[in-house]
């Protein structure tokens, strides 16, 4: 009888003498893909606690959603969130004025993963730009009175405190709960 372990130690002996080349194709047929987005928690620096946060309402469905889209391939997740700040918003922030939310990655049972960053602009001075086709409106709730949300956002936020999903989040997620 073969010990499994030897078996482990002949599939990846053969494994790694594969050319690179053969051995990615079958890591790539092999492992879960995902889809990978940028999300832009954008808080208003001049509001008084809790605050407030830009939200977006668009075609995507009923509901207010927040800045966010997938990567081009090969970029940087602070860069596409700040870049689909700007496309989405017209709030032209560098990647150094965007900081990584905790968590920074969330990962959704349906395949995709969103890189979730942080800003706080000034909402007094700060004009939002919206083109009518992918966002038809953009503008500042409290947090404590936030529009509709879509579904993806409502659970999004409530991973970090935030919306009518926060106690329910905190909940499952506490080791005393």
């Amino acid at each position: 009888m073969i010990r499994r372990s030897s078996v482990r130690a002949i599939v990846y002996g053969t494994f790694y003498r594969l050319p690179v080349r053969v051995r990615r194709r079958l890591v790539r047929l092999v492992v879960p893909k995902y889809i990978v987005g940028a999300v832009t928690l954008v808080f208003d620096s001049e509001a008084e606690a809790p605050g407030r946060l830009l939200m977006l309402r668009q075609p995507t469905g009923p509901g207010w959603g927040l800045p966010a889209g997938l990567l081009n391939r090969g970029e940087a997740p602070i860069d596409g969130a700040a870049r689909e700040l700007r496309e989405e918003t017209g709030i032209a922030l560098s990647p150094e004025d965007l900081r990584p939310a905790v968590p920074n990655a969330v990962v959704h049972a349906k395949g995709w993963v969103d890189m979730v960053f942080e800003a706080r602009v000034p909402a007094s001075t700060t004009e939002l730009v919206v083109d009518g086709a992918e966002v038809y409106e953009a503008a500042w709730h409290p947090l404590t009175d936030l529009p509709r949300l879509t579904r993806a956002t409502g659970v999004l936020l409530g991973i970090y405190g935030i919306g009518p999903r926060a106690e329910q989040q905190q909940s499952t997620t506490r080791p005393d709960a």
